[in-house]
C-alpha cells in the first residue's frame, strides 16, 4: 500500500552484496559520527569485514540491529545527475522499481563529493 502511494517520488530495487559492502565501507558510521575502520570492526561490531556485515544484512536483518552503528547511510546526489524525474524507470525516468539496476545508482551516489561526516 504505502510503496504504491510513494512510487512516483522514490526508487527501489534489490541491492547486491558487493554494493552493500561498498556502501557500508564508504558511509557507515559508529555512534558519535566516527567512520568504521576495518581494523576496528571486530571490537566494535563483532564482524571481521564489511562483507560479513553485508551478508548479515542481506539475510534480512536491519542496521538498527547492529550495536553502535548509526542506522542511516547518507548518500550524495548521483554523479552525472538523474534521468527524468517525471517518468518511471521503465519509461526512461528515475522513479519506481529498478530491480538490480539500483546497484548502478547507488554506486553513482557513492562517488566522491561532499564529506557527509561534517568535515568538509
Amino acid at each position: 500500500g504505502m510503496l504504491n502511494l510513494a512510487k512516483d517520488y522514490i526508487t527501489w530495487g534489490e541491492i547486491s552484496k558487493e554494493t552493500l559492502a561498498l556502501a557500508l565501507k564508504e558511509r557507515a558510521l559508529l555512534t558519535g559520527r566516527k567512520k568504521i575502520k576495518e581494523e576496528e570492526m571486530k571490537d566494535s561490531l563483532g564482524y571481521s569485514s564489511f562483507d560479513e556485515v553485508a551478508d548479515y544484512l542481506i539475510s534480512g536483518k536491519t542496521l538498527t540491529s547492529l550495536k553502535n552503528v548509526v542506522p542511516v547511510l547518507r548518500l550524495n546526489p548521483p554523479k552525472g545527475g538523474l534521468e527524468s524525474i517525471r517518468k518511471s524507470y521503465k519509461s526512461g525516468g528515475t522513479s519506481g522499481y529498478r530491480g538490480d539496476a539500483i546497484n548502478v545508482l547507488i554506486k553513482k551516489m557513492l562517488k566522491e563529493g561532499v564529506d557527509l561526516n561534517g568535515k568538509n
